[in-house]
């Protein structure tokens, strides 16, 4: 009997604990079930860093205050309120209690609700956390969603926190209120929607209209259709490439037309000039080779200027057309931006869209007021503004005459560059105007006496001199006889010199035959020379004689005088 009092004991103790394991794991399991349900709490009790929500339950909530407080630090509820909370857990039978969660699960459930599939709207959402099946995203409202790594269409996983992204949903649980996106998707339906539209855009050739989202300064990017495209800053305007922010502004909504498309590189050419009438066109049969127009400057470089026509067409005026003043430093001495001048097309191909126009050729040209003041002989002041190798380009009026070395100086050895500077001024000669050319010939030389001309003052024809060989020819010789003083000696006037035995340097004597010292010549001769030797030995051989030819013809006179004094006095005598 003992033992089955035990034993019945024994059962009753078995039974209790098991009916206080099944309440306990009854009460988990309640427990489980209430954990993050949507509940409407009162607020009774604030602390410091707690609020105390009654949820129904024996104990309160617990609420970190942080949840409820302001950008400011105040608490926005107050005892009595109803607040929106879930159970996040429960310690020591107290519940743990989140009102963000429970304002993020009701716009889960908001969402979902007012969701439909066929809207297919991309949605823009911030990677806020990961686990082993993807990642946690969360948008603007707070509401979490679902990225699974297969949708994240990316490699590098570790590259998508923080970082914000455009998805879809795919797929949505309303029993678990869960929602599941892909970035897959819309990159997918993106290139898709991006194809279609490219190809409708080529395809029609029409123009759109374009919203301006980003200007650079190689161009400006154009929302056409949803999709983004490039208009390069040479598509803007006819007259060439421009800086696009200073015609444009963000948000501008512009005409366009699609030019291009790269398929590898997925990118959209635009442009507005294409949406434009071809200003070219209108001017092809308008306007011709020495034309005068009138025109705005637009834009001053240093090697010359751009000129605006007023009709989206843009000319050239060189350096070299500005002025008939051949020594512009820079075009902006001569003009200036948003100036209006007139001009003359020298140059113009609609094809190849080339305009080329002179500002020189409308002024009047310096070379003809010259002509009416100048003349050959004049002897005029002048500005050296050029020194080259050859000479030196001095400045007389309008124009540039050119003083050659050989006429700077009568010392062949003296040249422009070792006599002036630029800016000097120098006093020259007009030797030779040629209109043709129109080209103008100066000397400096010519004012003073040549060395020629002084050598004349004390030789003449006749004398014998001696000079250097300083120049072999096939017509004769040249002899240095003093400095700067050259002879000629033809070949035929070497006489008896053998000219094979000639070299520079030699000494040579010769008679003077020829001296023009208006020309500046001087001839002499080998023959001659000879010629006045043979003068000279006669003369000597004549001296040296007891009876010369003058001596015989006056005895032959005085035998003369004799004979008719005789006939004289014998005539007298017979008488």
């Amino acid at each position: 009997m003992v033992n089955e009092a035990n034993k019945a004991v024994h059962t009753d103790a078995v039974d209790e604990h098991e009916e206080m394991d099944f309440a306990a794991m009854l009460e988990e399991s309640f427990k489980d079930s209430e954990r993050d349900a949507l509940i409407n709490g009162v607020v009774v009790a604030i602390k410091e860093d707690v609020i105390l929500v009654d949820v129904g339950k024996k104990s309160e909530g617990r609420l970190n205050a942080s949840e409820v407080t302001d950008e400011n630090g105040n608490i926005t509820c107050k005892v009595g309120d109803v607040i929106p909370v879930v159970i996040t857990g429960f310690r020591n039978e107290r519940p743990a209690v989140s009102h963000k969660k429970a304002l993020r699960k009701g716009h889960i459930k908001s969402f979902i609700a007012e969701y439909k599939e066929e809207d297919d709207i991309a949605l823009d959402v911030k990677i806020t956390g990961k686990n082993k099946g993807g990642f946690i995203a969360e948008n603007a409202e707070g509401i979490e969603f679902f990225l699974p790594r297969s949708q994240a269409a990316v490699k590098d996983m570790n590259a998508l926190m923080g970082k914000s992204l455009k998805v879809k949903i795919i797929k949505i649980d309303t029993e678990t209120e869960s929602i599941i996106i892909s970035r897959k998707k819309f990159l997918d339906d993106e290139r898709k929607k991006r194809k279609e539209i490219v190809q409708e855009l080529i395809d029609r050739d029409e123009v759109v209209e374009g919203t301006i989202k980003k200007i650079t300064t190689y161009g400006m990017f154009v929302d056409v259709g949803g999709i983004d495209g490039l208009v390069h800053y040479s598509e803007i305007s006819y007259k060439g490439p421009v800086n696009p922010g200073t015609l444009y502004k963000e948000g501008e909504v512009i005409p366009v037309k699609a030019i291009k498309y790269d398929k590898d590189k997925r990118h959209l050419s635009l442009s507005v000039k294409a949406a434009m009438p071809d200003p070219w066109d209108e001017i092809k049969d308008e306007l011709e080779t020495g034309d005068s127009i009138q025109v705005t400057i637009s834009n001053i470089e240093p090697y010359g200027a751009f000129v605006d026509l007023g009709n989206d067409i843009e000319g050239f005026l060189h350096i070299s057309e500005i002025s008939w003043d051949k020594n512009i430093k820079h075009p902006r001495d001569y003009i200036e931006e948003g100036q209006v001048v007139d001009v003359e097309v020298i140059e113009i191909d609609a094809k190849e869209r080339r305009l080329r126009v002179s500002l020189k050729n409308v002024l009047p040209k310096p070379f003809d007021d010259f002509m009416k003041k100048f003349k050959v002989g004049d002897v005029v002041k002048g500005e050296i503004t050029t020194i080259t190798n050859f000479g030196a380009f001095v400045k007389i009026g309008g124009i540039e005459g050119l003083l050659h070395n050989e006429d700077a100086s009568w010392d062949r050895n003296n040249k422009c560059k070792e006599l002036f500077t630029v800016g000097a001024e120098v006093e020259v000669k007009i030797v030779k105007i040629d209109e043709e050319t129109e080209k103008v010939s100066l000397s400096k030389k010519e004012l003073e006496d040549s060395p020629i001309q002084k050598y004349a003052k004390s030789h003449e024809n006749g004398d014998i001199v001696h000079g250097k060989i300083r120049d072999i020819k096939e017509f004769g010789i040249f002899v240095e006889l003093e400095d700067n003083v050259d002879a000629l000696i033809r070949k035929e006037d070497l006489g008896q010199v053998n000219e094979a035995d000639l070299k520079i340097g030699d000494e040579i004597e010769a008679a003077i035959t020829f001296i023009d010292d208006k020309k500046n010549r001087i001839r002499l001769s080998v023959r001659r020379l000879s010629k006045l030797k043979e003068r000279e030995a006669l003369k000597e051989i004549n001296k040296e004689e007891k009876m010369t030819l003058g001596d015989i013809l006056k005895d032959q006179t005085e035998i003369i005088d004799a004979k008719k004094k005789y006939l004289a006095q014998f005539f007298y005598s017979s008488l």
